[in-house]
């Protein structure tokens, strides 16, 4: 006999018309879809009314945006119309964002039961049992290969998780306030981010806030004489700097740097290095997790026992530091009027647990698969068009390649022709410049891959000439 719910919150969620109000509105979001299968110019008739929205929006921020797009609120996985009337193939995610694409009816009903909640925002003084399971989940699955990660802490951008892993780092460590990190990596736009971002531009105007040392990144083309520069480096500024330095910053894949991955054993010597001198390991999996082959990067690349915090955001929607015991902050240092929305607290779980459910991880899973499949036919593309398209091809659901010269300008042009031809991508590194998709790994499929190599080989032939 089943006891009478005692919280009206499980009364409400077990209501039949809520139940069968998702169902309807799942069936009126699908009928609207079923137009979105395939990229489509815009309609002439709503060019005029879109370019002053365009115009309207930059105006108001301060400045045009790159792309000239302004979503009209639906889209089918992949593909999202535009309010222009025109729909793209969305290969670029919100840089990461939407790893289901647009629309997807799992992070519908998501929404539809976080509209139900009673508030819309979640944070440090109060937040709801949705709070509480996607904490358990993040720090299970980030334990469940030995790692000591038991501890959680939610916020609202992958800066600010990035900027409470410092804290952590530095209060511990104190009075090290130094960080070590790799040249070419980037960690936010914040003051105290873009000092350890290796981008001078990101810096213009800023006052000095983090003294950062560089070491070089992995180079796949000389592994071992890469492994030792590095060590040597950080040695030598370990040396320079003696109980200085705070924390090893790593991305373990450079995403604004280029999509480039380093391997276990580079990481292991320096992770080596750094605990020898009682320096914090921070793993910035804001880009990576969910994308390689294990949800976090450091289980891909076997770091379970060794690193101490790590920052994950973008895909999971509601952002986070995990660290172990050893880093728990003292009362005061962290600590956030908001730490998510409702929606981005349970989509994250639905992401999340979905990914793992639908088989994206493992040696062989989808993340690996949709890697090599877009890689070859990049990599066709390359073969019929001579000088056209080079690798490296990333990592999993990271794809990335160096077009024509690799020169900023070549790769804005291209990126922006893709655009227009109806694919959406982005733009990676500075030496040489790349160009980059962040897959939507919930929702792709091979098809999808298929189209967007028949329109970059496409823009790639008339560049060519």
């Amino acid at each position: 006999m089943t006891s009478e719910p005692l919280l009206a919150a499980d009364k409400l969620n077990n209501d039949p018309r809520l139940a069968e109000a998702k169902k309807l509105i799942l069936a009126a979001v699908a009928e609207h879809q079923e137009t979105l299968v395939s990229v489509r110019p815009p309609r002439p008739e709503l060019a005029a009314n879109y370019e002053h929205q365009l115009e309207q929006f930059g105006a108001i921020r301060g400045g045009k945006t790159f792309f000239p797009y302004l979503g009209s609120g639906i889209g089918n996985g992949p593909f999202v119309e535009l309010a222009d009337g025109s729909v793209k193939l969305d290969l670029i995610t919100g840089i990461g964002v939407h790893g289901y694409g647009h629309s997807h009816p799992r992070l519908i009903n998501a929404g539809i039961d976080a509209a139900m909640s009673d508030t819309v925002m979640q944070g440090n003084l109060q937040q709801n049992t949705s709070s509480c399971d996607i904490v358990k989940l993040l720090t299970d699955v980030a334990c469940e290969s030995g790692a000591g990660l038991k501890h959680c802490f939610l916020t609202t951008s992958g800066a600010m998780a990035n900027e409470n892993s410092l804290k952590m780092a530095f209060q511990k460590n104190y009075p090290a306030n130094r960080v070590i990190a790799f040249t070419h990596c980037f960690a936010g736009r914040t003051l105290g981010l873009a000092q350890v971002t290796d981008k001078a531009k990101y810096r213009v105007g800023l006052p000095d806030t983090i003294a950062v040392d560089y070491v070089p990144f992995f180079d796949e083309n000389n592994p071992e004489k890469s492994i030792a520069y590095a060590v040597r480096r950080m040695k030598y500024h370990i040396d320079r700097f003696p109980g200085k330095h705070a924390a090893l910053w790593m991305e373990l894949v450079q995403g604004e740097g280029g999509y480039y991955e380093g391997n276990t054993e580079f990481f292991k010597a320096l992770i080596e290095v750094a605990h020898e001198n009682n320096i914090a390991v921070i793993a910035d999996e804001v880009q990576t997790f969910c994308r390689t082959t294990r949800p976090y990067a450091f289980q891909h690349f076997g770091l379970d026992q060794d690193v101490d915090l790590v920052t994950i955001g973008k895909i999971s929607q509601v952002c986070a530091t995990l660290f172990t015991d050893e880093y728990a902050p003292k009362p005061g240092l962290i600590s956030q009027t908001f730490t998510g929305s409702t929606w981005a607290i349970m989509a994250a779980h639905a992401i999340v647990s979905g990914l793992i459910e639908n088989g994206n991880f493992g040696p062989d899973g989808k993340n690996v698969r949709f890697n090599q499949y877009f890689s070859q036919g990049l990599q066709a593309i390359g073969e019929k068009h001579p000088g056209s398209i080079s690798g490296p091809h990333g990592v999993g659901g990271m794809v990335a390649f160096t077009p024509f010269d690799g020169t900023p300008e070549i790769a804005s042009e291209l990126v922006k022709r893709l655009y227009h031809a109806g694919l959406m991508s982005f733009m990676a590194g500075g030496n040489p410049s790349r160009v980059r998709f962040l897959l939507p790994l919930g929702c792709i499929d091979e098809s999808h891959i298929d189209l967007a190599c028949q329109i970059i080989e496409s823009v790639v032939a008339e560049m060519a000439g």
